[in-house]
């Protein structure tokens, strides 16, 4: 169903940039269920669904995620980059009216649910262990891609404006004089229309809610959208170290390339970062992806890399882009 946001000028002005730790763990939670997801993250699910089938509120999971999301489980966040127990006392704080309203919105399956302040207990509680377990081990590496978005959005909105930057957010979102309309998958049905409510919008990058776009139907205070993350198809790629490739992982450029690459970044980026010529950083970075160090990822002639598990737990585990404290030489 189309969804069109209403902002004012005021609103407009308060247009803002987020990343949700809490978010990533209701869509990653909700693709280990089945219930969602893509493909792409199914190296991730594998691992997942062993641990989550012991987690003891699994029917309650179960059947707040089995279809329409309720917007109680996504706060907005307040800054950029929110601690998770931030989010989630924010989650405990909800409005029991608004609980219990968006339960009903669920049907048949909100029969099944306790009541607003256990059920927002219980399912804190149950979003904190599954972020524990599931998440957090591979947070690092989620906020670097998060955060490399961020970074690219933020020079969009300098360089063109609130305008150019929802032009560029998907091809699904279209912006119109003071309307946004996110399209979805659906064409045909009537159009839902939301009230920013003078409180602004705030786009958030998702790597677990990609390829899709999500619009929150029910803001409390600021409207939503979280769109499909860039890079996200290097997260969990893990290509198999070989003992030539690790061999050739000696010298300064490629332990530079390392710890630059704890973000997507392209052969330019790199060259430019390392004042090294754009093909010294291609053999360099040839020799890193045989060690298994290094994942690249094409798209037409544009290609951008990223390191592996095993080339971060190599540089020591940095979740960003290193400098000299980190070690690089």
């Amino acid at each position: 169903m189309p969804v069109e946001i209403r902002l004012s000028a005021a609103e407009v002005a308060r247009v803002r940039l987020a990343v949700s730790p809490l978010a990533e763990t209701v869509f990653g939670v909700r693709a280990a269920l089945g219930a969602g997801g893509h493909e792409v993250h199914q190296p991730w699910v594998r691992e997942a669904q062993p641990v989550l089938a012991a987690e003891p509120e699994l029917p309650l999971l179960r059947t707040l995620l089995g279809g329409c999301l309720p917007s109680f489980l996504f706060p907005v966040p307040g800054e950029r980059l929110p601690a998770f127990g931030t989010e989630l006392a924010d989650l405990r704080e909800t409005d029991p009216a608004f609980v219990t309203a968006e339960c009903a919105a669920l049907g048949a399956r909100a029969g099944r649910l306790p009541e607003p302040a256990a059920l927002l207990e219980r399912v804190a509680g149950a979003l904190a262990r599954c972020h524990s377990r599931l998440v957090a081990p591979h947070w690092g590496r989620m906020r670097a891609v998060l955060e490399a978005d961020l970074t690219r959005r933020a020079v969009t909105l300098a360089d063109c404006g609130v305008e150019g930057l929802l032009a560029q957010l998907h091809r699904d979102v279209v912006w119109r004089e003071g309307e946004l309309v996110v399209h979805g998958r659906r064409r045909a049905g009537a159009v839902c229309t939301i009230e920013a409510g003078g409180h602004g919008l705030v786009l958030m990058p998702s790597a677990f809610g990609w390829p899709d776009v999500v619009v929150d139907h029910s803001p409390r205070t600021a409207a939503s959208i979280r769109y499909p993350a860039s890079g996200v198809g290097l997260l969990w790629e893990e290509p198999r170290p070989t003992s030539a490739g690790l061999a050739a992982v000696l010298g300064r450029t490629r332990a530079a390339l390392l710890a630059e690459l704890g973000e997507p970044l392209s052969t330019p980026d790199l060259a430019a970062r390392l004042g090294v010529t754009a093909s010294a950083v291609s053999q360099h970075l040839g020799a890193l992806r045989g060690a298994g160090l290094v994942t690249t990822r094409r798209t037409g002639r544009s290609a951008v890399h990223l390191r592996t598990r095993t080339g971060t737990a190599l540089t020591g585990g940095a979740a960003g882009p290193a400098g000299p404290a980190d070690g690089r030489p």
